[in-house]
């Protein structure tokens, strides 16, 4: 079930009729050497979770193994009193009161914590850090013992090392790994996929269903806290099973637009999309599935993973196909920038890449507990690394890792408040309350000046970027958050524009950081294993 369909989707793609493209120059200037960018957006890991222990792994017998560099720098992480003291011994999380623990490579199946806007904030307890069982803790099994603290919600103090998440640790060590990142806002996946792209989750424009993932932003409009899936996308609703009752659609502008109006190639490419492929066990459609042996069997498209499907302008709700692989990326094309995942590799592999893809696997790889793991998201992130150093266009592309929220999994540090709020969902500093909310940023509709149901920045997650051009075995500390990418991008090739109408691109710092842009790029391929992420092969001219 890990085989991608590139045959049949190459020959899906040339079966329709050929359209001329619209005309982009053949060479669209850059503020720096990244040409490519290539984005993969994980979902619900904390960065203490994933690097809290980094660099020093347990490396027991018979697991892949990690042995740091010298000099391999350390990170904010959990230090020995965190680890053997911990504040979330309070007495208030009741049974599941536990100190971090280690999560042995055959436990990399955990069940999915809370992850809500208000349980997170509750878990934050006004920056103590200490009420994550209470709020954000789920029990298992999976995993099963020991520990016992697994088997109750303590199972949110759970962490993993070099062992489990090789790769991610590999390519931290050789490339460079931010350890101040946080999501947007809190709240779960919507709430960040939606960030990522715009910057903005105030503006709902259409609801249908309920208002559950909702929240009141102060001037009779709406904010999402939560996960409604897509407005008009053919596999919302009865399609998602563990949806909220009610989708919608987003007012605003999103970097798309803004790409599309400078002539910049562009592409979401999300796991499932085509509906056309019949998976090997004849699964099809919105219910197209894949089988891991780790977490078992998965429907592979999320719609409320895909955020361009929530604004009218960048969405493509019936799933069309791309005229042939010449026209992804490109404007006037019916899919709209909208494509599978295997259209990615099917259009770099014709000489078609996109100068912005933002990559979605499918559900058993996406990294979200109970549908996906570590050890399944590794198959995905490697095969996309190994993937992109193989094109000729490797010299000029950075990839960056992160994700959409942190699941609720423990982390002990506290981001910055910089956007207040006070709802009823909102429990920061207070019942109702993320600071007072009076000097929240603005919302989407220009009378709403301080749109409530944004307090952030959120959890602390990973961000790595893995690019000739990154600094290598490095830890950048520079604070950044989930529009820190879009700012980037806004740098790179819009000569700074903004999305405006209350984004946090305004006030975001861009990754740029973790770039050398001054450095002699040479012999500076990095391959992987995909099962063990373990070094398989470096060096080879660039």
């Amino acid at each position: 079930m890990r085989q991608w369909l590139f045959l049949s989707v190459i020959a899906s793609l040339v079966a329709g009729p050929v359209i001329k493209p619209v005309t982009y120059a053949a060479d669209v200037k850059t503020a720096t050497p990244i040409k490519h960018i290539v984005i993969i957006f994980g979902e619900n890991r904390s960065f203490d979770h994933y690097f809290g222990v980094y660099p020093n792994a347990l490396n027991p017998k018979g697991e892949p193994q990690f042995h740091a560099l010298p000099n391999t720098p350390t990170v904010n992480g959990l230090s020995n009193g965190l680890l053997n003291r911990n504040p979330n011994l309070n007495p208030l999380n009741g049974t599941g009161a536990a100190n971090p623990f280690r999560f042995d490579r055959s436990q990399a199946n955990t069940v999915d914590m809370n992850h809500g806007y208000t349980a997170e904030q509750m878990a934050f307890d006004a920056g103590l850090m200490d009420l994550f069982p209470a709020n954000t803790g789920s029990a298992g099994p999976p995993p099963s013992a020991p520990p016992a603290v697994v088997l109750t919600n303590g199972q949110v103090m759970g962490y993993f090392d070099g062992n489990t998440v090789t790769a991610m640790w590999n390519y931290a060590q050789h490339f460079v790994l931010n350890d101040n990142s946080y999501g947007t806002d809190f709240g779960p996946s919507t709430v960040g996929a939606i960030n990522l792209i715009s910057g903005q989750t105030n503006g709902v424009v259409k609801i249908t269903g309920g208002t559950g993932a909702l929240v009141g932003d102060g001037n009779g409009g709406w904010t999402v806290i939560g996960d409604p899936d897509p407005y008009g996308d053919v596999c919302s609703g009865p399609a998602e099973p563990n949806g909220e009752g009610s989708t919608v659609q987003m007012g605003g502008r999103n970097i798309g637009d803004l790409l599309n109006a400078a002539g910049v190639t562009w592409g979401w490419f999300a796991g499932g999309f085509n509906l056309s492929i019949v998976n090997p066990d004849g699964s099809t459609q919105c219910a197209r599935q894949s089988t891991s042996p780790i977490v078992g069997t998965q429907t592979d498209y999320v719609p409320h993973h895909t955020p361009f499907q929530y604004y009218a302008s960048t969405a493509n709700p019936t799933h069309i196909r791309p005229t042939s692989v010449q026209t992804i990326g490109h404007q006037g094309d019916a899919a709209n920038h909208e494509y599978d995942i295997n259209d990615f590799f099917a259009a770099v592999s014709a000489g078609n890449f996109p100068a912005v893809s933002f990559l979605k696997a499918i559900a058993i790889q996406d990294a979200h507990p109970a549908n996906s793991d570590p050890i399944d998201e590794q198959h995905f992130v490697v095969r996309v690394a190994n993937f992109l150093q193989a094109q000729p266009e490797w010299p000029n592309t950075a990839l960056v890792i992160l994700y959409d929220d942190s699941d609720g999994w423990y982390d002990h540090q506290l981001g910055p408040i910089v956007n207040t709020s006070a709802t009823a969902a909102d429990a920061l500093t207070g019942p109702g309350q993320c600071g007072t909310g009076a000097t929240a940023l603005p919302g989407v509709n220009p009378a709403t000046t301080h749109a409530q149901g944004r307090c952030g920045h959120g959890p602390r997650q990973p961000l790595l970027v893995i690019s000739p051009w990154a600094k290598h075995n490095f830890v950048d500390s520079t604070l950044t958050d989930q529009t820190s990418v879009i700012r980037f991008i806004e740098d790179n090739w819009l000569g700074g524009q903004r999305i405006g109408q209350g984004s946090y691109d305004a006030i975001a710092n861009s990754i740029s950081t973790m770039f050398d842009f001054q450095q002699v790029i040479s012999n500076d391929l990095y391959l992987l294993d995909e099962e063990t992420g373990e070094p398989v092969g470096t060096g080879g001219p660039l």
